[in-house]
């Protein structure tokens, strides 16, 4: 099933938005996370993505009570990723309730932490692949490591892996289209649950990824495109769910 993830990237108990990851290109969406975060529910979100970028870039989880909040105040599974580097961190977020962690820069930096994270709480793991020209990006992508996403997926399938958040850092906060390509091959390649994040600007580009779900392509984060209006998520699930149904007639 495809599903659309509305994006809700906190900074300093606020809701913003970075273009490329820049963290000196910030634009302001909301200062209640809670409220933006009873909208999405609101419009018929079936899941929320959550992103502390300020735990990305420091490691300190300054954004706990905003999460802890938005856990509570929705009925609808929450998924969050920003600085999840030790057994610590991931024990008290699944406690607030986070229905599924998106470890990024630990799949590079600390394996083994992945690897007992994937032995423990299986699917309610998620790995964050935030790539530049096809290399993953650490450290909320301030940082490029030497490895290709590509290959670091079918390591970590090995080791029990199901689901991919795919980002191509040059197409994020842009709303110039995602790289439909690039997921798609990482979801082939690898055979695992490949999530888009980044790029999405319009109905059309969600229409494109869903008509991958037999690859692999199994949702899409989006972002700014909600905020200014671009996307109307109403419209957006309809169509996901259209697509859902040409499929079912076409097999």
């Amino acid at each position: 099933m495809f599903t659309l993830y509305p994006a809700i990237d906190l900074r300093g108990g606020q809701c913003v938005r970075l273009r490329q990851g820049d963290y000196n290109q910030e634009t302001v969406y909301g200062k209640d996370p809670v409220e933006v975060a009873q909208r999405w529910e609101e419009s018929g979100a079936e899941w929320l993505h959550l992103v502390d970028l300020d735990a990305a870039r420091t490691g300190e989880p300054v954004n706990m009570p905003s999460i802890q909040a938005i856990v509570q105040a929705v009925n609808i599974p929450v998924q969050v990723g920003g600085g999840i580097r030790s057994h610590e961190r991931i024990e008290e977020l699944l406690q607030l309730g986070v229905e599924r962690l998106i470890l990024g820069s630990a799949a590079v930096e600390n394996v083994e932490l992945v690897k007992e994270a994937l032995a423990a709480y299986g699917e309610r793991i998620a790995i964050g692949l935030d790539a530049k020209d096809g290399y993953v990006a650490t450290h909320g992508w301030l940082e490029t490591s030497e490895v290709k996403a590509e290959v670091l997926a079918r390591e970590l399938v090995e080791v029990g892996a199901r689901t991919f958040i795919f980002t191509d850092i040059a197409r994020d906060g842009t709303l110039s289209g995602p790289n439909v390509d690039a997921v798609r091959r990482l979801a082939v390649t690898s055979g695992a649950n490949v999530i888009a994040s980044g790029g999405v600007s319009r109905l059309e580009d969600i229409v494109q990824l869903a008509q991958h779900e037999g690859d692999g392509v199994t949702g899409a984060v989006v972002g700014r495109a909600l905020y200014t209006g671009d996307v109307v998520l109403q419209d957006a699930l309809r169509a996901v769910a259209s697509n859902v149904r040409d499929d079912t007639r076409n097999s």
